[in-house]
């Protein structure tokens, strides 16, 4: 963890992704609980290319931060390759909106070919999808709203205009949507499903 100096020092900025930011302290501020306990001190840090706020404590006595807000997104290794590469880089990229939603259209794809989902354009794979029941119609409406998105930057339609930083941000939203649905939670129920198998053959055999 970095420490709660006057420039706090990240790889990337929890906004906008950019790499190294020059985050300087522009507020800081003491606490304790109700009873005194817990003393913190946070410190709010402003990232010079986006506006964005970043809030990290520390103890009292102690210069390193324990906790910073908002926290960085971590792709979980449950989504597989290359999609979960294309993510990381669409977070990575978010200070390039473009790019971004471009490639949070690449993990959509490789997100589909990965539940063998590979014939024909993405709008259709979308659809046969959602009659298979794989996903729901209204993640194959987004879906279709982040694609559409990345279609006409590629397209370089003059009447589209260029994707904004929210406009990133809410396909990095479903594309991590995605891949919980799709990827994390299954992993997750089938991990749980073992442990409590391992747990009631342990107990079987106990007894």
């Amino acid at each position: 963890m970095p420490a709660l100096a006057n420039v706090f020092e990240l790889d990337r900025c929890p906004h906008c992704r950019v790499d190294h930011p020059y985050l300087q302290v522009r507020a800081q501020i003491e606490t304790t609980t109700h009873t005194g306990s817990n003393p913190r001190v946070w410190k709010a840090y402003v990232c010079a290319r986006c506006g964005g706020v970043v809030l990290a404590c520390s103890e009292r006595n102690d210069d390193w931060a324990r906790e910073i807000y908002p926290n960085t997104t971590v792709v979980d290794e449950s989504i597989p390759e290359p999609a979960r590469t294309y993510l990381n880089q669409a977070i990575d990229s978010l200070h390039s909106p473009a790019g971004s939603v471009m490639l949070s259209a690449s993990a959509v794809d490789a997100m589909l070919k990965a539940k063998l989902y590979k014939e024909g354009s993405l709008y259709s794979r979308i659809n046969k999808a959602a009659e298979d029941h794989l996903i729901t119609q209204e993640m194959a409406q987004w879906a279709h709203s982040v694609r559409l998105d990345a279609n006409d930057q590629r397209h370089a339609d003059e009447k589209v205009s260029l994707p904004t930083s929210d406009d990133a941000k809410r396909s990095i939203d479903f594309v991590l949507a995605l891949g919980a649905f799709l990827f994390i939670l299954p992993s997750r129920v089938k991990s749980g499903l073992a442990s409590a198998s391992n747990e009631n053959n342990k107990g079987d055999s106990e007894n």
